[in-house]
């Protein structure tokens, strides 16, 4: 019996830790039924990049991160969890991690966001290494699959359900917040029955559907199911419509900026630079949606890498230009509450007598900003359902393609009505941070994938290489780790709740299905 007992645990050991060749994930892309269209090139890989990366908070968290941030935490489940380190171990209580506060930044938030696209980049560099390898969907589950072992992989990938889901189901209720306000100026009201999430901070509102968030969400999903040439078409022309609205915002306010208001333009010097990085942080997180669409890029060796480094580019670029003018309009201080924090750039705007065309330009811009990160979220979300179902780690219909459309079609409606339900009835609030703690766990272990793979497999030709390994995975590891610990402490049970729910789904039903799982108990 004994004996029994341990060649089962030996073969699950084995198993959890098995790695699938990168041969093997690539034959089984070909694999009749389950093989997506090849349609991407470069622009298109750049603009699902942008969509991603660029929403409305280009329009909103500028004002926020220069003006920098005081208030008194509730209590300790919503306190940082390097603030409750620090308050330990200097006073040997957790009470100081209760008043949380941030020094202004000023104009030179413009720096933070230079700063913090270089330490995005080196996660970036991370992905397109491996992306160029492994031009397979799924992304970091791919990777961690092919690198790092089954059980990895099965965890990559539960948490990159939850990141997306959560993060689409934010957006969808922000859209139909945003778009409600925005049609009330119009004087077209929406009824709040049926315009408003049923449950919020844990109450009932009154309401009993929040109909403009469900339907967001599934108008993108029969987009999605139609075809990846007509999505990435769509998001071309809203990435199109938001850097034009960005443009307008630009030339107009470039000409109501008064230097003296760049002055002081450090105000609370480097650790107000820093404080503001980690506040506009998130903004930057949606370049790692770009290695989804590998599997469906023409060129995915030189084209996957191009647009996640193009990516980021684009939009440090443009998070600097909307920085500096900003605050070039308006004294940092202004933003600090109130109208003016929560619309920074239409408050400037109007108040410094801009014509109206202009403010609804940028409303305009802002609602196509969510629309767009709505789009490519839900389409990054279908491809790793199907990249796992296609590997037997999920049921068999997630990687069914359409036989006209080619695309993973229920995969994409049970996705769409994964997300658009519960954004008809809640508005999860903080919940959201849980899909930032979710990519920055992705971001880590892809970075332990590039250097586990580089010892490995040295010999592997890559169509892009990381520079200076290992020192750039480390470091990427490094920021994405001390990332997540400004994160809430809630936001971490949160976490570890939702993976141990993972675990065990795979013990109960995944590593049954495996192709590592021993044949004597292999599901069929």
């Amino acid at each position: 019996m004994w004996l029994i007992k341990f060649v089962r645990s030996w073969h699950l050991a084995n198993q959890l830790l098995a790695c699938k060749s990168i041969d093997k994930l690539i034959s089984d892309s070909h694999e009749e039924g389950h093989a997506l269209t090849k349609s991407l090139g470069p622009w298109s890989l750049t603009a699902l990049g942008i969509g991603a990366i660029i929403g409305s908070g280009i329009f909103v968290l500028t004002g926020t991160a220069a003006a920098g941030e005081h208030f008194e935490i509730p209590s300790i489940l919503h306190a940082q969890v390097m603030d409750l380190i620090s308050s330990f171990l200097h006073h040997g209580t957790f009470a100081g991690a209760l008043m949380h506060g941030r020094p202004a930044a000023g104009p030179a938030i413009a720096i933070s966001f230079i700063l913090v696209a270089v330490a995005c980049s080196f996660a970036g560099l991370c992905y397109a290494e491996l992306a160029s390898m492994i031009p397979i969907a799924g992304s970091a589950y791919t990777y961690s699959y092919a690198t790092l072992g089954e059980i990895f992989a099965w965890i990559i990938g539960w948490d990159l359900i939850l990141e997306y889901a959560v993060s689409n189901v934010a957006v969808a209720v922000g859209f139909a917040g945003y778009l409600k306000a925005q049609l009330a100026a119009f004087h077209i009201n929406l009824p709040d029955a049926i315009s408003s999430p049923v449950f919020a901070g844990g109450k009932w509102t009154g309401a009993y559907f929040n109909l403009p968030a469900f339907l967001v969400v599934m108008i993108l999903t029969v987009l999605l199911v139609r075809g990846v040439r007509e999505s990435a078409k769509t998001n071309n022309i809203m990435v199109a419509v938001k850097i034009g609205a960005i443009a307008v915002f630009l030339i107009v306010g470039g000409m109501l900026v008064k230097p003296a208001n760049w002055t002081p333009f450090a105000p609370s010097g480097f650790g107000g630079i820093l404080t503001g990085g980690a506040i506009i942080f998130f903004t930057y997180i949606g370049f790692d949606s770009v290695s989804t669409a590998a599997e469906e890029a023409m060129n995915p060796q030189k084209d996957i890498p191009f647009g996640i480094i193009a990516s980021l580019i684009v939009c440090t670029i443009l998070y600097v230009g909307v920085a500096l003018v900003l605050l070039g309009m308006m004294r940092y201080s202004t933003f600090t509450s109130g109208p003016a924090a929560d619309a920074p750039v239409a408050y400037a705007l109007q108040q410094l007598g801009a014509k109206p065309v202009y403010r609804s330009i940028i409303i305009i811009g802002a609602l196509t900003g969510m629309l767009s990160s709505l789009l490519v979220f839900q389409y990054g979300q279908t491809r790793v359902w199907f990249a796992m179902s296609r590997d037997r780690l999920l049921p068999s219909i997630f990687s069914v393609v359409h036989k006209k459309f080619k695309t993973p079609h229920w995969s994409t409606w049970i996705a769409g009505f994964a997300v658009g339900l519960p954004a008809a009835f809640v508005d999860i609030g903080d919940a959201a941070d849980l899909s930032n703690i979710g990519t920055l766990f992705a971001f880590v272990l892809v970075s332990f994938g590039v250097i586990f793979l580089r010892r490995r497999q040295p010999e592997r030709p890559r169509g892009f290489k990381v520079p200076l390994v290992p020192l750039f995975p480390i470091i990427s590891i490094v920021l994405c780790g001390g990332l997540m610990t400004g994160l809430t402490l809630i936001t971490w049970i949160r976490f570890v709740v939702w993976l141990g729910l993972g675990l065990v789904i795979y013990v109960a039903y995944s590593r049954k299905r495996s192709e590592f799982c021993p044949p004597s108990t292999q599901a069929r």
